[in-house]
């Protein structure tokens, strides 16, 4: 099995600079007295798409032959990679066929097909996802782009963390939230050729703690009925992602769902921008302290903040 390498992600830095946003790094003394460390947050919630999995999309996008590419792209996915898929592919003047099930939120099927794609509705079931995808696939003739367990997507997501290292420079612990596995993959290859001595640590929530316990397991656990508020972090871990987690991660912690909602209350009264609950979790495992920071420099990737604005949690 072909696993990303840092090189891999240096490359696909080069092809997707000129369409990214190179999002900002921000910190807040405030955060830093209650927890006594430096945090230093990459905030994708500004990424282009609200969420960092353009990066990931928009590599793929690029990376496509012009052969390949004519027939356009497919996925299924109602969050952040479906709108991520058909931006990438409305930059680069080709299809997008996104499969979407029929009771995802209103707000994200306005807004991916805003992006220009072709959706097709499906019945809320991985199966039917699945199976509805397949079909599109055969009729269009449309790459698949998976929105985690695909090579380029891990390479374009790794792209985060080393922007983050390259501004910030030295960093003690870095901490990415986990739910598929493609931006903790990329940010673990990333920080552990720029820095190999930092700590990689992942946080995820308990109530959809499949990567915690296919990590300590050492075999890939799926993500069964999973219930939580950080919905960007629902699914199971993928074939590319987990040997790269289990080689390249040093730790997985999970935190409440009190936590989680504490974690993004802060966020936005202290640092006064929008995060969604799955960006919160990494901040909620250092306010439940299951992750050591006194004293020490901490990037955190904040994932995203396409957040319903009509359903908050406070």
């Amino acid at each position: 099995m072909n696993l990303p390498t840092f090189y891999d992600i240096q490359k696909a830095h080069d092809r997707i600079y000129p369409y990214i946003h190179h999002t900002p790094v921000l910190s807040s003394q405030s955060i830093n007295q209650i927890v006594g460390a430096e945090l230093f947050f990459k905030c994708e919630n500004f990424q282009k798409v609200g969420a960092f999995k353009f990066r990931g999309a928009c590599n793929s996008v690029f990376s496509l032959s012009d052969e390949e590419a004519k027939h356009g792209v497919c996925t299924h996915s109602s969050g952040n990679h479906a709108a991520a898929l058909a931006l990438a592919a409305r930059m680069r003047g080709i299809p997008a066929h996104i499969v979407m099930p029929d009771n995802a939120p209103e707000i994200k099927k306005i807004a991916v097909a805003g992006y220009g794609a072709q959706i097709t509705f499906c019945e809320p079931t991985l199966a039917a996802r699945e199976s509805t995808l397949k079909r599109v696939a055969e009729e269009t003739g449309a790459t698949e782009i998976h929105p985690y367990n695909y090579f380029n997507v891990i390479c374009g997501q790794g792209t985060a963390a080393k922007e983050l290292i390259e501004e910030i420079g030295i960093l003690d612990v870095v901490l990415a939230p986990v739910g598929g596995g493609g931006l903790l993959s990329g940010t673990a290859l990333s920080t552990k050729a720029l820095l190999p001595g930092t700590k990689v640590i992942a946080a995820e929530p308990a109530g959809a703690d499949d990567a915690f316990r296919s990590y300590y397991s050492k075999t890939l656990q799926p993500s069964v009925a999973p219930k939580t508020i950080a919905d960007g972090l629902l699914t199971s871990l993928g074939s590319l992602t987990f040997p790269i987690i289990l080689n390249e991660v040093d730790q997985i912690v999970t935190v409440t769902e009190e936590s989680i909602v504490a974690a993004m209350r802060m966020i936005w009264e202290r640092m006064k921008i929008i995060i969604e609950p799955s960006s919160a979790v990494p901040l909620a495992a250092i306010l439940e302290n299951k992750v050591d920071v006194k004293g020490k420099k901490v990037g955190i990737i904040l994932s995203g903040g396409n957040v319903d604005l009509g359903r908050l949690p406070f």
